[in-house]
């Protein structure tokens, strides 16, 4: 029986392969896509996959059943954690301008098992983001006709009583997905068109829903009377928080796109600062024109905005509201079938997936297959579940996408960079110009006192550091970490940073509920996992960093990405149990 055991060896080589890193090609502009989007191209995909989502189907679901006014308050939080994830997408986007977006950041730079779980997980994310917003789509088109379709439907094909499950089957839903999928896959060109006129339509509703929601404003609709600006208080905030992370998903559409940019290096940095910057406000001023507009607790959150303007009088308003909001969704629709069938691309290139999806239409250059057969699934959830479980099981993919964008940061930072070794044939035998004259890199005949002071400033600047060794003020009193291999110490920091983030956000979640812990145990965790975590901080930062690259790089690392995983680790553990659940599921089944 024991010759059945695997030997040693094996499992070695299995870790190994379990763990190794993709190496990309030297020209990484070559690609079978076609090259066409612009920088305001690529702006308008972040902006339509983010806007429609977040103001018209999260809103009014957050601050009636999560936070009340305080929505506002989520909406910021979660779009300082964004930014922070945004920064290092946009390191990323510009460094590694390919397909992939997550699963690709994580596989050129921590390992391919992390990057085939990121890339299972945002497949989900796209497909449930796309049904989400189709169902939401739907109950806008139903609220201008008075719920005749939901009331139709519900009389002539029944009604559901299962958990999960929708109360009936939204065909409207699953046809607007088939429709979208049909305008994907002529092209690219064909889906920013789209997505132009549309984007120009919602920016247009929503300057109108400003103007018109500050107008009709009454601050009496946060008094204490009808509950207060804050009713869950600090936890309903929080919860709020790692819902609304579903509405800034877009600007990851950004980066999944770049292998389709012109120039992605200036182009992917600028399109998610400027989508997320504007996508940002709007939550927030719109969060406010709501909550003002009518009292939280009446809101209907399957169409809020559109409810409240009817609720005030304003009919009209409401009907322009509803028809601008289904121009913006048909924008986050279009967004998340462009990106998905890439991501799924990327994947079966790599062999992580089948290898059908990998195919590009040689005249359209889109993965046609990826995009039938995922608007397919994607219509089948929309047909049948139920947008609220939808939307909660969204969040958790996101973030954990986003908490491992974030390391990867910080171990792409402090590995050594790619050198260019000249072919030994070019080594053994001079170059012409060597006859003419000493080189840069050779020695001449130093003759006077000045030549020799050059030849010492020459021989000082060899010394510099690579990047992921221990920096020279440091060696003195961390000596014995100077053996090891650059930017292997770095990354058990990573490691150590990450399990004590876990910890740290435990204790903070779960340590007076649910483990019911003392005053004193809960202080002294707390300060353990807390030195556990700057500890790991302050190693990462003893050891030089990449520098002068070309194109754009996050500021203040390791600080913004470790800032950044804390914050998506201590949302992520606020989320509900069931999310968990089925998450856990999805990760089994990949």
């Amino acid at each position: 029986m024991a010759r059945w055991l695997p030997r040693s060896a094996d499992l070695t080589r299995f870790c190994q392969k379990l763990n190794r890193v993709k190496t990309l090609e030297d020209d990484m502009m070559e690609t079978s896509f076609n090259r066409c989007l612009s920088t305001i191209d690529l702006t308008l995909l972040g902006i339509g996959g983010m806007v429609g989502s977040g103001l018209y189907v999260l809103t009014g679901t957050v601050a009636k059943e999560i936070a009340g006014p305080a929505v506002i308050i989520s909406f910021i939080i979660a779009g300082f954690a964004s930014l922070l994830a945004a920064l290092c997408y946009a390191e990323f986007g510009a460094r590694v301008p390919k397909t992939g977006s997550a699963y690709m950041f994580t596989y050129v730079s921590v390992g391919e098992i992390w990057a085939f779980l990121i890339g299972w997980n945002v497949l989900l994310e796209y497909m449930i983001g796309g049904a989400a917003v189709a169902r939401a789509w739907s109950g806008y088109l139903d609220s201008i006709f008075n719920h005749k379709i939901k009331n139709f439907t519900e009389t002539h094909v029944g009604t559901w009583q299962l958990p999960f499950l929708a109360r009936y089957p939204d065909f409207l839903a699953a046809a607007i997905l088939l429709v979208a999928t049909a305008f994907i896959s002529f092209g690219a060109k064909v889906s920013s068109w789209l997505n132009h006129v549309f984007s120009a339509i919602s920016m247009g509703v929503i300057l109108f829903i400003l103007i018109m929601g500050f107008v009709l404003a009454q601050p009496k609709n946060w008094s204490a009377q009808e509950g207060g600006f804050a009713p869950y208080g600090l936890s309903g905030i929080m919860a709020g928080t790692a819902t609304c992370f579903y509405a800034f998903v877009g600007f990851d559409v950004i980066a999944a796109s770049s292998e389709e940019a012109r120039n992605p290096q200036r182009a992917v940095p600028r399109a998610i600062a400027f989508s997320l910057g504007l996508a940002t406000g709007a939550y927030i001023l719109v969060s406010v024109v709501l909550t003002l507009m009518v009292p939280w607790h009446t809101l209907d959150p399957d169409s809020a905005l559109a409810d409240a303007f009817y609720r005030r009088g304003y009919a009209w308003a409401g009907f322009l509201v509803a028809a601008g909001s289904i121009c913006a969704m048909n924008t986050v629709l279009l967004s998340n079938l462009f990106s998905l069938p890439r991501i799924v691309y990327a994947m079966a290139e790599d062999g992580l997936f089948f290898q059908v999806f990998s195919r590009v239409h040689p005249r359209t250059q889109v993965p046609v297959v990826g995009i039938v057969v995922f608007g397919l699934l994607m219509a089948l959830l929309a047909l049948v579940f139920d947008l609220e479980a939808l939307v909660q099981f969204l969040s958790i993919g996101t973030l954990l996408a986003y908490t491992f964008v974030a390391a990867s940061i910080i171990v792409l930072r402090f590995q050594q960079q790619k050198v260019d070794v000249p072919a030994p044939a070019a080594r053994g035998r001079p170059s012409p110009e060597s006859h003419e004259g000493p080189s840069a890199g050779e020695l001449k005949e130093y003759e006077s006192f000045s030549d020799k002071l050059q030849l010492v400033d020459r021989e000082k600047s060899k010394e510099h550091r690579e990047p992921g060794q221990l920096k020279a003020a440091f060696e003195p009193y961390l000596e014995f970490l100077s053996d090891f291999y650059p930017g292997e110490v770095v990354t058990v920091a990573v490691v150590t940073l990450m399990v004590s983030a876990i910890c740290l956000c435990s204790i903070l979640v779960f340590g007076s509920t649910h483990l019911h812990l003392p005053t004193w145990s809960y202080s002294l965790l707390l300060v353990l996992f807390s030195l556990g975590f700057l500890l790991s901080l302050l190693l990462i930062w003893a050891h030089e960093q990449q520098h002068g690259t070309q194109t754009f790089q996050i500021p203040l690392v390791p600080l913004s990405p470790a800032l950044s995983i804390i914050l998506n680790i201590y949302l992520m553990l606020k989320l509900s149990y069931m999310t968990w659940l089925r998450f856990a599921i999805w990760l089994l089944l990949g």
